[in-house]
């Protein structure tokens, strides 16, 4: 069979997946309960809790879909990306791919692409 029902807290169904699809009112089902019910701690930036489905934690929180200029000509994902400059020769910068789980670094992340000045 099915096996025996997972319940929470005081006797409620046992509500899996990230906090905030709980967006339900577990009240009908559980007269005791009020309000939403998490059933697991919510990702945080800083003091402030995030929808990791919508928003990422760069010192701040933002939205996934926000863009940056990296250099004069180019935009980049900071949530997902770095804008690192090069300081070798001309002044240029490079694109590289934040590694998800880890602390970032210009130094040791992959390059993603060039941002160098375009061609007159």
């Amino acid at each position: 069979g099915q096996g025996p029902r997972r319940t929470g807290r005081g006797g409620c169904p046992w509500v899996s997946g990230p906090p905030w699809t709980h967006t339900i009112s577990i009240s009908a089902r559980c007269p005791h309960a009020s309000g939403l019910w998490l059933c697991q701690p919510a990702p945080r930036c800083g003091d402030q809790i995030y929808n990791p489905w919508e928003q990422c934690c760069d010192d701040t929180i933002l939205p996934l879909n926000r863009t940056r200029l990296c250099g004069p000509d180019c935009t980049f994902w900071p949530c997902f990306e770095l804008c690192c400059p090069e300081y070798f020769g001309p002044q240029r910068f490079v694109v590289k791919v934040k590694v998800l789980g880890v602390k970032s670094w210009c130094f040791s992340s992959p390059i993603s692409r060039n941002c160098s000045r375009k061609p007159f």
